[in-house]
């Protein structure tokens, strides 16, 4: 599966959201498996989108053919769009599926990781946050993509961010030390997406 993490800086909020009820256009894409999104908890200008395809090449068909005329409904009510593509690994839990109804809020991480470490880091997500994640109340399902150049993304839905907030504050700092992550990584940024009904296609 493909995973495409959109984020952008909202200046057209009214329009903005008006135009992503659009992307409602996107079922019955041949390979589109689901896409939600919201907006981030610590800056409420950002928008991050998630949009999931069953194969890069269904995702290029659809670039090639519906999405611009989709897009065209956003334009000028943003601005600094960053897209990124990743494929899936393995799942956080078990059983991903790009389904956002049933959960508040989803924790996005973008890792840059040493290249001499690229499989130590894998093996850590494997074997060390991902049985602490699967094991939090209120984590409902995850996943863990790659790119080119030593790309990451962890991707986790809950059930609110009040459960994300108890699993961050108990189990973290201690998991970062097992899993000597600040070894393995060169670059991290996250964020906290408070979910949009409206925008889940």
């Amino acid at each position: 599966m493909l995973v495409k993490w959109i984020r952008c800086t909202v200046v057209d909020r009214r329009g903005f959201e008006r135009g992503q009820r659009k992307w409602a256009g996107l079922l019955g894409e041949p390979g589109f498996r689901g896409q939600g999104g919201g907006w981030s908890r610590g800056r409420p200008d950002v928008a991050h989108v998630f949009a999931f395809w069953e194969t890069r090449a269904f995702y290029d068909s659809f670039m090639a053919r519906s999405h611009d005329r989709l897009a065209s409904a956003q334009s000028g009510t943003y601005r600094n769009l960053q897209a990124k593509l990743f494929d899936h690994r393995f799942d956080v839990k078990t059983g991903f599926e790009p389904r956002f109804t049933d959960a508040d809020v989803v924790r996005v991480a973008h890792c840059r990781v040493h290249e001499h470490r690229v499989e130590h880091f894998s093996l850590m997500q494997a074997k060390v946050w991902n049985p602490a994640m699967a094991g939090s109340p209120g984590m409902v399902r995850g996943l863990f993509g790659e790119a080119p150049g030593n790309e990451f993304l962890v991707l986790s839905m809950w059930q609110s961010a009040a459960e994300h907030g108890k699993y961050r504050v108990e189990r973290v700092e201690r998991l970062s030390l097992r899993a000597q992550t600040e070894a393995d990584i060169a670059a991290l940024a996250g964020d906290v997406v408070e979910l949009e009904p409206s925008w889940t296609v």
